[in-house]
């Protein structure tokens, strides 16, 4: 399960709205092993695209070593579907290189009557998408 302040839910809603038409993607660091999402870190999509993600490369090198310096790790990388629902696609998959991460997929398209936007968290190991109940507190 991901328990995720409402703050955090908040800005990731708000970065995936901000950022429709394309996906928006980011990072919420926490402490070494502690399964704790704290810090949010919006990152640039570089593909700036309506289907694709792609972290930008100098951007993710400065993450990895601010998380190096702090203690931290990616305990929560996120972003966001503009017009299919909050599931992870073949190339989400093929990319979820963070095992112990909760991937959070926000989707900005209202896909299933229910809102404008769905918000759902995965575990993705070894290419096996495991769907997590999500604890806003």
């Amino acid at each position: 399960m991901l328990t995720i302040t409402q703050a955090l839910y908040d800005q990731i809603v708000a970065h995936a709205r901000a950022d429709h038409p394309d996906e928006a993607c980011g990072v919420i660091a926490g402490p070494e092993g502690s399964d704790r999402p704290e810090r949010f870190v919006p990152m640039l999509n570089a593909a700036r695209s309506p289907t694709f993600y792609e972290f930008d490369s100098a951007d993710l090198l400065k993450l990895y070593r601010e998380l190096d310096d702090r203690d931290e790790e990616p305990v929560v990388v996120y972003h966001s579907h503009t017009a299919t629902e909050a599931y992870p696609s073949r190339t989400d998959i093929t990319y979820a290189n963070e095992p112990g991460a909760h991937y959070v997929l926000v989707s900005t398209a209202d896909t299933d009557g229910a809102g404008p936007f769905q918000f759902r968290s995965y575990r993705i190991v070894d290419g096996e998408v495991t769907e997590e109940d999500v604890r806003v507190v």
